[in-house]
């Protein structure tokens, strides 16, 4: 939701000569500044600030499944610029008034040879940083594509120190490890948001993305074979193929914060102005809140998620929560373990659990106008095991009911090394999933 009290926009394009391969945008502050340029037929990208060099020439292109990569014999063929400065709301937050102030460059490339494929990268420059996607245009030469490999780099100019978390585990506890620090040289596969420090110390630099809605999440492979390089790696389906669309088709946005100081990072609004307006109009139902709720006892075996003498989940011990969230000012009560499905190894028979059916023990519709009755919100805890389809299946049935009952949260829960049939938490099939939900 976004309501501009100003807004200008400037706009000039330009059909480029064949001697023409070179083309700058700078911030509205003039510190930071990209240069797209051709060299030897790939396109490249770098950023400066404040005339130092952040971003050596970096790589940007893509390889395909079953197809030539796109990101060689390449050249030039239009740019356009433009230069927008608004002022929005948004519904949660920091802050509610935010300002968008950039310079917009697009550079359309297309390969010298047949097919002659065709794509335009767009960059936006702001005073906190960079942002840049691509856009794949409909044309005959690349209809139905799967992307195998996102080419995208980022060369640092020295060897800047990062704090960083693994991306490659195996496990669930990838996202749940302490940060590390070490030199950018030494980096394997990391997660982003990215956070470097530059070796003079005068410039912070976080990696990361923005509008994030049909694609797969961007992890970083470290340098390799080229020092200080970082590559774009994204998240894998099952097949080892990282994306499929059709064009015309639009990349998520991959950003850049630059900051004097780490703490002038945290009140960037770059990936705010990056991501699309909210399209949910009316939000007076969304509100923060702490909650309680039954799923610790779980983990130190006081109590079970599926039946028996020690089920946690019943009707009387959540009106025990209900009680003591309302006595104490918090504003939801959490239920893991209310719905069939928690007996046996529940990891492995993902399909068996019911969204909509409760445990006898456990009465939902009391439950509701109970917590409703003393000013508490019921959270009800949708645990799907990675059971995508399952899940799927029942969800119209399953939120008509919670509707119907006059309950608003859920959690949702994915507890199992892979989804689906062997796809990642984090690729586009997630995504997708997550999008839906």
């Amino acid at each position: 939701m976004r309501g501009s009290t100003f807004c200008l926009t400037l706009t000039f394009a330009y059909t480029l000569g064949a001697a023409q391969d070179r083309v700058r945008v700078t911030s509205p502050d003039g510190r930071n500044q990209v240069t797209v340029a051709i060299h030897d037929g790939a396109l490249a990208y770098s950023v400066d600030r404040d005339g130092r060099a952040v971003l050596l020439p970096s790589r940007l292109g893509f390889a395909f499944q079953g197809a030539p990569p796109l990101a060689d014999g390449l050249r030039m063929v239009d740019t356009s610029r433009s230069t927008v400065d608004e002022t929005w709301t948004q519904p949660w937050g920091e802050v509610a008034r935010v300002r968008d102030h950039h310079n917009e460059l697009r550079v359309s490339v297309t390969e010298v040879a047949p097919p002659g494929r065709r794509f335009t990268v767009v960059f936006r420059v702001f005073n906190d940083g960079v942002g840049f996607r691509y856009e794949l245009p409909a044309q005959p030469g690349l209809g139905e594509f799967a992307i195998s490999d996102e080419l995208t780099e980022f060369t640092l100019a020295d060897d800047a120190r990062a704090w960083w978390i693994p991306s490659n585990r195996p496990r669930l506890d990838r996202s749940e490890m302490l940060f590390t620090s070490s030199p950018v040289s030494v980096l394997d596969s990391v997660q982003t948001p990215l956070t470097m420090e530059t070796r003079d110390g005068r410039t912070f630099i976080v990696i990361h993305e923005a509008n994030l809605v049909d694609y797969a999440r961007m992890f970083l492979a470290g340098p390799r074979m080229q020092a200080r390089t970082l590559r774009a790696a994204l998240a894998p389906y099952a097949d080892g193929t990282k994306v499929h669309g059709r064009t015309p088709f639009v990349t998520p946005w991959r950003t850049i914060q630059l900051a004097d100081r780490a703490p002038d990072l945290a009140p960037s609004v770059l990936g705010l102005n990056l991501n699309p307006p909210s399209v949910i109009e009316n939000t007076s139902w969304i509100r923060p809140m702490k909650y309680v709720g039954i799923w610790w006892g779980m983990h130190i075996g006081t109590m079970t998620w599926s039946s028996g003498p020690k089920h946690g989940a019943t009707t009387v011990n959540t009106k025990r929560y209900i009680d003591f969230a309302a006595a104490n000012g918090l504003g939801g009560v959490l239920v893991e373990g209310w719905n069939v499905g928690w007996d046996g190894d529940w990891i492995q028979n993902r399909n068996a659990f019911s969204f909509t059916k409760a445990y006898p023990d456990y009465d939902l519709a009391e439950v509701a106008r109970y917590a409703h009755e003393k000013g508490v919100k019921l959270i009800v805890h949708n645990e799907t095991s990675g059971g995508i389809e399952n899940y799927e299946r029942q969800m119209d049935s399953a939120f008509a009911l919670y509707h119907s009952l006059g309950l608003d949260a859920i959690k949702s829960g994915y507890v199992t090394d892979f989804v689906g049939e062997g796809h990642s938490h984090y690729g586009q099939y997630m995504v997708r999933h997550h999008r839906h939900v």
